[in-house]
């Protein structure tokens, strides 16, 4: 029987790692951070309309996991917090943007919103707005890429409010009796939308989930992008290698309200300012500081670069065109 897993990863030094992986590290979380400071400015002067779900401080959860993957090969799909998965794998903040605003030049030609970030060619199969929608379709697509023998993996994020969906439990009986590659990630980030985790669910770790299915399962700390990376190395490798899913609970914390629209009173400034402490931005840096890998000045460098990209990606969906009104009877299959 499969046995769920503590993760055994002390946080990593950076000496064993050269600067320029790190430096990809560090930077792309610093690009998601920019990125969703200015979508919550742009929502808050109303450019952008319909949910809006942020990223900020779960930057190491997509970053590190991806870093991890082989995209040529494998898949990521992600619930409706998805802006962050979609700058990750490598999806313009000028795409994602514009996507944000409703303009053509979206990466769904602005039809889909904060919700549905998508690219096919980078194998970003989708944000999705219901609730536990992705972990079917995941599902499928680790299926399909073992029927057709192309040995890749298939990363499943979703919140820890989507584990108490039935597609959750239909989805990981039918991967476990097919032995699909398929890694599901549970973003655990203490709260489904302003509930505690505590208050709805009868265990804290939700991997001992897996022995239900006969799979293994594992908790994994979330704040640190170097341990998790190590962590989802090991867990893409085995899944690849035999074909068989896992379960992981991923401990993380988000620093925003569930949407624009949740002011998050549901928690104490107390407890927001000790998950900030463990910043996953800061804790990089300061490793990369420690061991001579980065000054402040090229750390402000790499920050002042951030904030001009997403600048930049708010003055493209400024200047692009909405989607024309034939669109509407485009891109649509059923």
């Amino acid at each position: 029987m499969a046995k769920n897993q503590e993760s055994s990863k002390k946080s990593e030094s950076p000496q064993k790692y050269d600067k320029k992986f790190l430096t990809g590290l560090l930077v792309d979380m610093l690009n998601i951070r920019r990125f969703e400071e200015k979508a919550a400015q742009m929502y808050g002067l109303k450019k952008i309309g319909g949910f809006c779900h942020l990223y900020n401080g779960q930057e190491a959860v997509a970053v590190g996991s991806v870093a991890a993957l082989d995209l040529k090969r494998d898949y990521i799909l992600t619930s409706y917090r998805d802006h962050g998965h979609a700058l990750a794998v490598g999806m313009s903040a000028d795409s994602v943007m514009a996507e944000l605003f409703g303009k053509i030049t979206g990466c769904s030609r602005g039809k889909g919103g904060s919700m549905h970030m998508f690219d096919a060619e980078r194998h970003m199969l989708g944000g999705n707005g219901i609730v536990g929608a992705q972990i079917p379709i995941a599902t499928g697509v680790a299926f399909a890429s073992k029927y057709k023998g192309t040995d890749g993996v298939t990363l499943c994020y979703f919140g820890d409010g989507a584990i108490h969906q039935g597609a959750f439990h239909e989805s990981l009986n039918l991967a476990a009796v097919w032995k699909l590659p398929a890694i599901y990630i549970v973003e655990n980030n203490n709260f489904g939308m302003g509930t505690a985790v505590r208050r709805v669910s009868s265990v804290d770790d939700f991997s001992v989930k897996a022995a239900g299915y006969d799979i293994p399962g594992k908790v994994v700390n979330g704040m640190d992008v170097l341990s998790l990376y190590e962590d989802l190395k090991e867990v893409i490798a085995d899944a690849r290698k035999n074909s068989r899913p896992w379960l992981l609970d991923v401990k993380t914390y988000r620093y925003k309200g569930h949407s624009m629209s949740d002011p998050a009173k549901y928690r104490t400034k107390e407890e927001l300012e000790k998950y900030k402490e463990q910043d996953p931005i800061l804790l990089l840096k300061a490793r990369m500081l420690k061991d001579k890998q980065i000054t402040e000045d090229e750390f402000k460098k790499f920050d002042d670069e951030a904030k001009k990209i997403a600048q930049a990606s708010v003055d493209f969906a400024e200047k692009s065109e909405e989607p024309a009104l034939e669109t509407m009877y485009e891109d649509i299959y059923a």
